[in-house]
């Protein structure tokens, strides 16, 4: 049995205190009040203010991480997540997902040895060639007995429930949930819980909680959005013969366009008005990253069962910050909801490699500023710069990411305290030996550095803690 001892940011759950307290909603929307809080046997519920009421019970969302490799498995543990997913090679919609079958077996094992749900992903759209695939998959579910699973496909959803009646199958955004009636379909084929699209706003994912009460509900909160209805782009298929459909996606969206369009207003013929780049060219398609995080007192409240992020081929840094971000701001809030302000995790969210955020169909239909159409750059001053390999007390074995030079300032994120841990690189060791450079980079595999610290800071950096630089020192 491998454990982790567990961090500061999901201490809370550890103590037993998964389903919170009751709260003040007027509070809990930031003063935009859709309900209140009453207590019903001891039990915290909302009841939303509509013509109908329905009581739905205030808990602790499930924080849902993606896992790309069994290394980002362990960090969004470490860091505090309530379960992960991880998508199966050639059957999910992250091909290029380094995460073999060999591995999934310790993954499983060590997310459930830390009290962690792991769900795998079998969401791709069938062809004839996937289908003799599917009894292999069954033959894997059986071995390694993962909490549920994740599919679009209604002709791979009965496959499975004829298979395995007993497994949880959640459905994926990539289905297009955007109704309650689409909910109720799912929940009558037996589904237990739905991905809502990123295209409902919340006005209708509180109109859809209220209407299906007996079944899951989970929402993005954070990550890339596709410029496509729920992901099913044909785009990168047409582009670069690599179907998005089926985890190959080329990210086309993302590369630059230059375009000449020509306009004729219909009272108007033959006046032809001329639209045209400048010598900068367009992303034209490039959306910014989703995130919710200011709006979680009005997620909270309306009873979602998960929260999920996207992001299963980023960065270890990537993994680690977004979890420990929002599983801070998710206990704080809990813990205290008028104290509760989303500034500090903005901030930290920032540091993320991010296109501009935005959040985008939450309040309706989004504007033009949801859209970065200058380029598809980070926005971000930092960068991942490594995460811990070895710590023997005192010492810890440092794995770059990012070129380092002496007198660089680099911050470590501790699982255990929500400030960083900043360091000035006086010396640069390599590890494996004690010879100092002046500069290091990550060309090499494994390229590492020793760090020595007091015994009574080394602690607070376990294996798998992340570490970034700050960019243009």
């Amino acid at each position: 049995m491998t454990k982790i001892k567990p961090g500061l940011c999901n201490k809370f759950e550890n103590r037993g205190e998964r389903d919170g307290g009751s709260f003040d909603a007027k509070t809990a929307n930031n003063g935009n009040s859709i309900g209140k809080v009453f207590a019903e046997k001891n039990v915290p519920y909302l009841l939303t203010n509509s013509k109908s009421y329905c009581k739905i019970r205030v808990r602790k969302p499930e924080l849902l991480l993606p896992a790309g490799s069994l290394t980002k498995l362990k960090t969004v543990i470490l860091y505090g997540a309530d379960a992960v997913y991880m998508g199966v090679p050639d059957l999910s919609l992250r091909a290029k997902s380094t995460f073999p079958i060999e591995e999934f077996e310790e993954g499983i094992s060590f997310a459930k040895d830390n009290g962690k749900k792991v769900y795998l992903t079998l969401n791709l759209f069938s062809h004839n060639s996937d289908i003799p695939k599917l009894s292999g998959f069954i033959k894997t579910i059986k071995k390694l007995k993962p909490h549920g699973v994740i599919i679009s496909d209604p002709g791979v959803f009965a496959y499975v429930h004829k298979e395995l009646p007993k497994l949880p199958i959640h459905i994926s955004t990539q289905a297009n949930v955007c109704s309650a009636l689409t909910v109720d379909f799912w929940k009558s084929m037996g589904a237990s819980r739905c991905v809502l699209g990123r295209e409902v706003s919340f006005k209708e994912a509180l109109e859809i909680r209220k209407k299906c009460k007996a079944i899951e509900l989970e929402i993005f909160v954070h990550g890339a959005m596709c410029i496509s209805y729920s992901g099913r782009c044909l785009m990168s298929a047409f582009m670069a013969s690599r179907s998005a459909n089926s985890g190959a996606c080329a990210y086309s969206c993302r590369w630059k366009y230059k375009s000449k369009l020509v306009l004729e207003e219909e009272t108007r013929p033959n006046q032809y008005f001329t639209l045209e780049e400048d010598n900068k060219g367009s992303y034209v398609f490039n959306s910014k990253d989703l995130c919710l995080i200011s709006k979680l007192g009005k997620i909270f409240s309306a009873g979602f069962s998960s929260l999920k992020i996207e992001g299963r081929t980023k960065s270890e840094y990537y993994a680690a910050q977004v979890t420990r971000v929002y599983r801070k701001a998710i206990d704080d809030y809990f813990l205290a909801p008028k104290k509760w302000s989303p500034d500090i995790y903005i901030n930290e969210l920032l540091t993320l490699q991010n296109r501009g955020y935005t959040e985008g169909f939450f309040d309706g239909p989004p504007t033009r500023e949801s859209q970065e159409y200058n380029n598809c750059a980070s926005k971000s001053e930092w960068s991942n710069c490594g995460f811990v390999r070895k710590n023997n007390g005192e010492c810890i074995t440092l794995e770059i990411k990012h070129k380092l030079s002496k007198n660089d300032e680099i911050e470590l994120l501790s699982p255990y305290r929500f400030e960083p841990y900043k360091l000035t690189l006086n010396n640069i060791v390599l590890a494996g030996g004690n010879k100092i450079v002046e500069s290091i980079s990550p060309g090499r595999s494994n390229q590492s550095i020793k760090i020595y610290l007091p015994k009574s800071d080394a602690k607070l950096f376990p294996v798998y803690s992340v570490a970034r630089v700050k960019l243009n020192q």
